[in-house]
């Protein structure tokens, strides 16, 4: 499924905006390039306020004890914790347009799915590889086919 500017909208509003991440991304190669310049440790807010707990903040992206040495630092998140923010905030807000409702997309990203072995679709996502067979299962919800 590609990513929409919509979808592009809402992951990188989610991240703070221009206002935390310091720069306007209006494009993929913006967000990508946002990625491997690292993102700042307060967009994890953004994570959050989606809906994501601490538990899974700290399980699927950064662990909450290196969150607390990387904020005395002032440092960021490394690029692969920014991809890893990026990737969950993209499926999380895939997830809302498709059910057009947060707590629907939230209670189906922790509900274990047979397509997914048994698997969440929130932990599939762990991997860009999981990422697009949830993209893709959200597609297939978002026609109106058997997901």
């Amino acid at each position: 499924m590609p990513f929409s500017r919509a979808l592009l909208t809402e992951v990188v509003r989610k991240l703070g905006g221009a206002n935390v991440l310091g720069a306007e991304i209006r494009s993929q190669a913006d967000l990508a390039m946002l990625v491997s310049k690292r993102i700042p440790l307060a967009a994890l807010k953004g994570l959050a306020q989606a809906g994501l707990s601490e538990q899974e903040i700290d399980s699927f992206v950064i662990p909450q004890r290196t969150r607390r040495h990387r904020a005395e630092r002032h440092q960021p998140l490394t690029v692969e914790e920014s991809d890893r923010a990026v990737r969950l905030l993209r499926i999380q807000s895939l997830a809302e347009a498709t059910f057009q409702d947060s707590e629907k997309a939230n209670q189906w990203l922790r509900h274990n799915l047979g397509e997914l072995g048994g698997e969440t679709p929130l932990t599939a996502a762990r991997t860009e590889t999981g990422a697009r067979v949830v993209e893709t299962i959200l597609g297939k919800i978002a026609w109106g086919a058997a997901a």
